[in-house]
């Protein structure tokens, strides 16, 4: 067996005296901040508890939902540097986002990365009413940046009874603020790598007639070679209270990315030299020769309106356009997607007593529709050249939904909800002389789930749940990396039973949310690389996943009139068994073999301080357990522990809101990888994340009364 241990793990002398004099030197701020220092979101200075959350449709404070449902809120995100969400999404668990390179995304809830090369699968996003998650099944997570996220709900395990196809859960994206304030924002962060941030943000108009114009601009060189970034946003939102029973809001958002790949590394590479990028091996070019890199553009639009026809019928109703320019030179093929598509969703809603009871009743449906083109070339040194493929891929989803909600006495809180859903794929192979439609059919699937939930005292509440969820394959998935249609593929099928407990102790000091699941996915899709690097994918058999998620957060103090104003500690655990339950391939037989790519264990604990003059600080470990990388366990990837931290100075200054910060990520300089490549062909699984590194910025917001 080869398993790879993380040497650089022990703590140096210097490295511990960087780390003291850094936790001698800071004060936390807390996520709950009462402070008059500076002005917070009301979201955020609310306790957990209390913030009301849009799952399922529920529009309820967190602790009368009955799923497991974690909130990012906007100083959840500020807790960290201000160039990705990646680090406050992992702070919560079962959630694992990972990067391997800047700009190279990969997120998943509650399951294996095996699925994902890149990218996002296995979840359906959503950005404020619309869907993120294309027709093709595939998310491009990266095409947002930092400052288009106010606040972010991650309901983990299948939530297909509303929200359609993906087994690991969903994503609600918000992105306009909860407080309204006219005026305009300017944020500037720098780091280590040359990496940079800027944005520009303009808000004008009255809490009845909002519009937001915001512009980001983020670079990077890298910290591998062949890895640096680019990536520009503009965004316009606008939301009107066209009068006491309609609320319109639309969206504008272009993107522009680039971002190199450097790929992935053997065991003995990495060892050597962890920062090169693949080199050339026989025939292959190396990653710089073939100028490896992802050119992404994309531009979407959206438009939605909330109706309020009396006090029991609402309609909430969204359409919007997309489309998504992808190229990508590879080290085999330079690939270009040309991928258009639109959709729908419309939910209507009803509400009414029943004696001293209450029911809702959400109804509604959602389509997409996409009219994709990809064209595979042979890449010759980074230029296009011979053509090897050229598709026309039409692939559509529908997908009705009906949920109710009942309210009994005795604060019992039921849900039961189903959805039917449909999707195919038609592939049109131009590049033929006799070109042939072939279509890809997928079983209509039934979605039904059903939860109660009892609280136990004013406070706290237990709930328990059953579902089924599936995912289809994406349009990536269907075909392999050559362009050809690879081996046949349905859609993964689960089934989910969640017990859970949430509430708070001490006066609402003293915060907790504990769940555990047990999962049985069938038709498990996973990736495969053959030896002439050509990626597909297969189904899998069947895989038992069990596990154990914990958040706990204690206010230690929460005094604003003192000189320590506020002092928080939490912990995030999570425990994940995850194995394969019934999988056989080419003769070799992994039943039983741990999934790639999921830690056992992982926790995540913070202390957050405020003092009264606007000082405060955020310190953040992390423990990552082993990590599995082929389905066969002969190589795993060692554990690591990781220490970072946030030093800054917020201040009202009339009009002006300042905030200046510095930090540290890494303290410990380890070398460990953040996204490594699984059932990689010839063993190469390994990239490198940043060791040791620093960033600064300052933010300045004018606000007009």
């Amino acid at each position: 067996m080869n398993i790879f241990v993380l040497k650089s793990d022990r703590v140096k002398k210097n490295d511990l005296l960087l780390i003291v004099s850094l936790l001698a030197s800071t004060t936390l701020s807390a996520q709950q901040v009462h402070s008059d220092t500076f002005l917070a979101d009301s979201s955020d200075t609310k306790p957990l508890n209390e913030v009301i959350v849009k799952a399922y449709e529920q529009n309820r404070k967190l602790t009368e939902v009955n799923a497991p449902v974690s909130i990012v809120s906007k100083s959840a995100l500020n807790r960290y540097g201000n160039i990705s969400i990646l680090p406050a999404v992992n702070a919560n668990p079962g959630v694992r986002m990972e990067e391997r390179s800047p700009g190279s995304y990969r997120l998943n809830i509650r399951g294996s990365s095996i699925r994902s090369p890149f990218g996002v699968r296995d979840i359906k996003i959503y950005w404020n009413e619309i869907p993120l998650t294309d027709p093709g099944g595939n998310t491009y997570l990266n095409q947002l940046g930092f400052y288009n996220f106010q606040s972010i709900e991650i309901i983990k395990g299948t939530a297909g009874s509303l929200y359609g196809a993906g087994i690991g859960g969903a994503v609600l994206i918000n992105s306009m603020p909860p407080v309204w304030e006219k005026g305009a924002s300017v944020d500037y962060s720098g780091g280590s790598y040359n990496t940079n941030i800027i944005n520009f943000n303009l808000r004008a108009g009255d809490s009845d007639h909002r519009n937001i114009f915001s512009y980001t601009h983020q670079t990077s060189d890298g910290y591998r070679q062949q890895s640096a970034m680019r990536r520009d946003i503009g965004s316009w939102e606008t939301q009107i209270k066209a009068s006491d029973k309609q609320t319109l809001h639309a969206y504008i958002l272009y993107g522009d990315l680039y971002y190199q790949t450097p790929g992935g590394l053997t065991l003995a590479e990495y060892n050597a030299n962890p920062r090169n990028a693949r080199p050339a091996v026989g025939v292959q070019p190396s990653a710089v020769q073939a100028k490896a890199a992802i050119y992404q553009k994309n531009f979407t639009a959206g438009f939605s309106s909330t109706y309020q026809f009396d006090e029991h019928w609402q309609n909430t109703t969204a359409v919007y356009g997309a489309y998504t320019d992808f190229t990508n030179p590879g080290i085999r093929v330079y690939e270009v997607r040309q991928e258009p598509h639109l959709g729908g969703r419309t939910v209507f809603q009803y509400k009414t007593r029943l004696g001293s009871s209450s029911l809702q009743v959400s109804a509604g449906a959602e389509a997409q529709r996409g009219f994709f083109e990809t064209r595979d070339y042979a890449n010759k040194l980074g230029v296009q050249d011979t053509l090897q493929t050229d598709d026309k891929l039409g692939n559509w989803q529908y997908l009705g939904f009906v949920q109710g909600d009942l309210k009994l006495p005795g604060d019992w809180f039921i849900t039961a909800g189903a959805s039917v859903n449909k999707m195919g794929i038609d592939i049109t192979r131009t590049s033929v002389r006799n070109p042939v439609k072939q279509p890809v059919r997928f079983d209509n699937k039934l979605a039904p789930r059903i939860a109660v939930l009892k609280k136990i005292l004013p406070e706290i509440s237990a709930y328990a749940s059953a579902s089924r969820g599936f995912s289809a394959p994406t349009v990536q998935e269907v075909e392999k990396s050559n362009g050809l249609v690879g081996p046949p593929l349905q859609p993964e099928d689960g089934t989910d039973y969640e017990i859970g407990v949430r509430g708070s102790l001490l006066h609402g000091r003293l915060f907790f949310d504990i769940n555990s699941f047990f999962f049985h996915l069938s038709n498990t899709i996973v990736g495969r690389v053959d030896s002439s690097g050509v990626q597909y994918s297969i189904n899998a058999g069947k895989t038992d996943q069990h596990g154990l998620e914990t958040f706990i957060s204690y206010q230690v103090l929460d005094q604003p009139a003192s000189f320590f104003s506020s002092l928080r500690v939490w912990v995030s655990h999570t425990w994940h068994n995850f194995h394969y339950k019934d999988f056989v391939h080419d003769n070799t037989d992994f039943t039983g073999k741990r999934l790639p790519s999921v830690p056992a264990q992982n926790i995540v604990t913070g202390l957050d301080l405020l003092l009264k003059p606007g000082v405060y600080t955020n310190i953040t470990y992390s423990y990552t357990d082993k990590i599995a990388l082929n389905d066969a366990n002969t190589a795993y990837a060692g554990s690591y522990n990781l220490l970072g931290g946030r030093l800054g100075y917020r201040k009202m200054m009339g009009r002006f809101k300042m905030d200046v910060y510095g930090g540290i990520d890494n303290a410990f300089d380890v070398k460990y990888g953040l996204g490594h490549d699984f059932n990689a062909a010839a063993n190469r699984f390994y990239n490198v994340s940043p060791g040791r590194n620093y960033y600064a910025g300052v933010s300045l917001n004018y606000a007009l009364k």
